[in-house]
């Protein structure tokens, strides 16, 4: 099976890997305690921690641990906008953002709260100018702008947009849940949130950074733990594995990001030459070095990725038969694009040329078998 769906999940690292079995042994105990294996404990979570904070250029104070990057960017909005309800209800998002900071948008709006929307062009970036005027509004509390696009890999204006939110004294939320080390982190950040499965760490840590000076108000009932900004026991050996393979993903970037971009330059030329009716989807240039969206017309997006299954191709879809859910994906809805036969190809590191190859080669007989299923010829 070729795995191509590192933008859902990225195969654990080898260094998160060995990380981890070394904490289950040494990082066991409770961090708030006092006693020896407790301090040790607590020794190694904040080393993780330090080691985050250095990739995503934060302090380590700034940093806390979360269950998950849905959780950190639920804590970040909605904290975010609970600490600053004093200055106003208003809240600004990118139109293409992860359903996470839109849901937790929904909740505003059910408290009574406003969301703006700002609209993205065709290849998915939102409209710095638009960003602007929406957060220079009286009584803008929060803005939120991912780094990247999930679906399609499109890197948004996050300096520009940042650049605004400074000049309006508005706070920045900014989800690096693609990008986090994989490309360097724009700054200008308030909030930042990272998921450390999509790194290659293990699932089931989030990072959520505050930048001192941050109005932020924990939205939960108050905990001790995390800088009281984080309920619960802090799961130290997954946060030590998830530091180790941030660290290493960082520094095998330079070698592999290259690699892997040349590579979905290849299936961005290929796929329409050797398909017909086939709109490649993001922008060629500002994007993720590992991910590569197109829509295949006349074709359904889940009888195309079941043949690919069984052609041995692990890859997934933003279109609505393959979501769990009755709408086509709301990112490419934003963008204007086709939304039948999605496919998004994520190369996770170490993918090989082959996988590609064999990609290519298999593809343009399942679109067609599949269409001519259909009666489209």
């Amino acid at each position: 099976m070729a795995y191509l769906d590192a933008a859902s999940t990225e195969p654990l690292h080898p260094a998160a890997r060995d990380a981890l079995m070394a904490a289950l042994d040494a990082g066991w105990a409770d961090p708030a305690r006092l006693y020896g294996t407790a301090r040790r404990a607590q020794m190694l979570l904040e080393q993780a921690r330090a080691e985050v904070a250095d990739v995503l250029g934060a302090r380590p104070d700034e940093v806390a641990f979360t269950s998950s990057g849905t959780q950190a960017v639920h804590l970040g909005v909605l904290g975010a906008l609970q600490g600053r309800r004093r200055m106003g209800r208003h809240l600004v998002a990118g139109a293409v953002e992860h359903s996470s900071v839109l849901q937790a948008a929904a909740v505003h709006e059910r408290d009574g709260g406003e969301l703006e929307i700002v609209g993205v062009s065709r290849t998915g970036q939102a409209d710095a100018g638009a960003f602007a005027e929406a957060v220079s509004r009286p009584g803008t509390a929060l803005a939120c702008l991912q780094t990247a696009n999930h679906e399609v890999g499109t890197l948004q204006p996050v300096e520009e947009a940042a650049e605004a939110c400074q000049a309006a004294r508005v706070p920045l939320l900014v989800d690096a849940a693609q990008s986090a080390g994989r490309l360097p982190i724009p700054r200008g950040w308030s909030v930042l949130t990272a998921s450390a499965h999509k790194w290659g760490g293990p699932a089931g840590v989030g990072v959520l950074a505050i930048r001192k000076g941050t109005r932020w108000r924990s939205p939960y009932p108050e905990d001790e733990r995390e800088r009281r900004r984080v309920p619960g026991f802090e799961n130290v050996p997954a946060i030590v594995a998830a530091a180790a393979a941030l660290r290493a993903r960082a520094a095998e970037e330079a070698a592999e990001g290259p690699r892997l971009s040349a590579l979905v330059d290849r299936i961005r030329a290929e796929v329409p030459r050797l398909v017909p009716d086939v709109e490649v989807i993001g922008d060629p240039v500002r994007r993720l070095p590992h991910i590569v969206t197109f829509s295949c017309l006349y074709v359904e997006g889940e009888a195309l990725l079941t043949e690919l299954d069984k052609a041995g191709f692990a890859i997934s879809s933003g279109s609505s038969c393959t979501a769990s859910t009755l709408r086509p994906s709301h990112v490419l809805e934003a963008m204007g694009v086709l939304t039948h036969g999605n496919v998004r190809v994520s190369l996770p590191r170490g993918v090989s040329e082959g996988d590609v190859d064999r990609f290519l080669a298999v593809l343009p007989d399942i679109v067609r078998r599949i269409r001519s299923s259909l009666g489209v010829h």
